[in-house]
């Protein structure tokens, strides 16, 4: 309990710096007068190194031990907030971007080393206990993320741009201090030294696990990274205030969702008598995920009260959408193998930054091309894949 807790606070704190950073970002290059494309290229290095560090962190982490994976993407957070605190004339967009890119490698290293962290914790039998403890770390980081944007336009009104980096920077400091004195040591470390060659799992759940993920997270961020405050903004007239209070609000609750998830999908232990298999568990409610995305669509194509039609059908998407993320992620925690777990989870993690860059790259392009609508429209086709790839995934058995 000592290590979960020591785990989940390293992680709250880190996700909280990091949503308050985005919107730090966001909020003060568009007050520069950069357009809302411009500012997302500055987040481009950020989602591309999430690919290669899942990659690469989960075979670091086998071979030096979690503990330090962690500590190694707090201090690589530290350096990049540190970075962006240069005074203002010296902040130009190389920098920024450079800064982004240590800050999306500290991310998933932070990311695969807590999730990965509690299968070395949690005793393989016990399901059930799994799933609730992957649920609450995944749903209160989420939501701790909302939180990060509010934070971030909050510290930007009240003391300024390279004052809240220093104060974020200062209070990570204090994290990882406590991190390196109490953490436990070789956390997660394989007992043989995993070869390099070793990344690529071989593991037929696991790849399935990982493409349906690909193809999940690409439909979501197709649509909610440019597209959505764009059209928030700009269709629809609401002011910055909103449109960034929507998007937290909504993350939040995406969050707290995902924290209950086991409670609406049912329990997952050998010793309850409900039992939850992973292949209908998945085809359910990526098959429910796709029939909202495309009355959604349909109702923003035809101009049907698009406004309100967006508002609910987004919320309901985020709630659906919450307990697919919160399956997912117990099941490639359940599923990576004993020894050197983290290699499972780092490719799977590689997987799902992967369709994070790719909703990001056609969130731009697609708008411009055809709109939200055609934003919801290829975010549908990602989630039918996703609901056909899971039909091949083999049944979880406690």
């Amino acid at each position: 309990m000592r290590n979960y807790a020591l785990i989940t606070f390293n992680y709250w704190n880190f996700t909280l710096t990091d949503g308050a950073l985005r919107m730090l970002v966001v909020l003060h290059f568009y007050s520069l007068g950069y357009s809302g494309l411009e500012i997302a290229m500055l987040f481009l290095f950020y989602e591309f190194f999430g690919v290669v560090t899942n990659l690469i962190g989960g075979w670091l982490g086998a071979r030096t031990g979690l503990n330090r994976t962690m500590n190694i993407g707090l201090f690589m957070q530290i350096t990049a907030l540190l970075m962006l605190s240069v005074p203002a004339q010296s902040l130009s967009i190389p920098l920024v971007m450079f800064a982004q890119a240590i800050s999306g490698i500290a991310k998933d290293l932070n990311k695969m080393s807590a999730k990965t962290s509690i299968k070395t914790l949690v005793n393989s039998q016990q399901a059930g206990k799994l799933y609730r403890w992957i649920a609450i770390l995944t749903g209160s980081k989420n939501a701790l993320k909302g939180a990060g944007f509010f934070l971030g336009g909050t510290l930007l009104s009240l003391i300024g741009f390279q004052s809240a980096m220093l104060t974020m920077a200062s209070v990570l400091t204090l994290v990882l201090a406590g991190s390196l004195i109490w953490l436990q040591k070789d956390l997660g470390k394989a007992h043989s030294k995993p070869k390099f060659t070793q990344i690529f799992s071989k593991s037929k759940a696991i790849n399935i696990l990982s493409v349906a993920r690909l193809f999940l997270f690409a439909s979501r961020d197709v649509w909610f990274v440019i597209a959505l405050p764009v059209s928030l903004s700009a269709v629809f007239g609401w002011s910055h205030v909103a449109t960034g209070s929507f998007m937290a609000i909504w993350v939040i609750g995406y969050g707290l969702v995902q924290g209950i998830a086991p409670k609406i999908t049912g329990a997952i232990s050998g010793a309850e008598s409900q039992h939850i298999q992973s292949r209908t568990a998945l085809a359910l409610w990526s098959a429910t995920l796709l029939l909202v995305s495309v009355l959604l669509a349909l109702a923003i194509t035809c101009q049907w009260y698009p406004q309100l039609s967006l508002i609910v059908g987004l919320l309901i998407f985020g709630g659906i959408f919450a307990i697919n993320s919160s399956l997912h992620s117990f099941l490639i925690v359940s599923f990576a193998r004993e020894e050197g777990a983290s290699m499972d989870v780092g490719f799977y993690y590689m997987a799902n930054a992967m369709g994070r860059l790719t909703g990001t790259v056609l969130s731009g392009w697609a708008f411009q091309w055809g709109g939200l609508a055609a934003c919801l429209w290829i975010s549908s086709l990602f989630i039918m894949l996703t609901a056909i790839i899971s039909l091949t995934m083999p049944d979880h058995n406690p």
